[in-house]
């Protein structure tokens, strides 16, 4: 289904089934996992993985035309909520106040075994 008012930027992996990001009138929709630059997964503990998958919306947002600064709403998906503690000093590494607006969320698995951490952000462009 195509819409000219909605700019989908594909995922560079070509076998994935997801876009990086969506963009409706300067809103930008992304969700990363903790995915390296080379497309490997990270499955290491929770604060490789949080990094990783911090470093990935990074690098999505970038290539969007926004940015961690432009983050309006996070949603993060931990599969064990005791990761929590160790995922907020990670994000405290990448957000600065004014925070953005989040929720966190425990699931009982993701999409591969051994990841721990997913998140959805939405950002304004520019």
């Amino acid at each position: 289904m195509a819409h000219t008012d909605i700019i989908y930027t594909p995922d560079p992996d070509s076998d994935s089934i997801s876009s990086d990001v969506a963009e409706f009138n300067g809103i930008l929709v992304s969700t990363q996992i903790p995915t390296h630059a080379d497309g490997s997964l990270e499955l290491g503990d929770i604060t490789a993985q949080s990094e990783c998958t911090l470093q990935a919306l990074k690098v999505a947002l970038e290539k969007a035309g926004s940015g961690l600064d432009r983050v309006l709403h996070l949603t993060i998906y931990l599969t064990d909520m005791a990761d929590r503690l160790a995922f907020n000093e990670v994000y405290q590494r990448f957000f600065a106040k004014p925070w953005p607006v989040r929720a966190a969320v425990g699931v009982a698995t993701l999409a591969v075994d051994g990841m721990r951490v997913e998140v959805t952000a939405m950002a304004a462009k520019g």
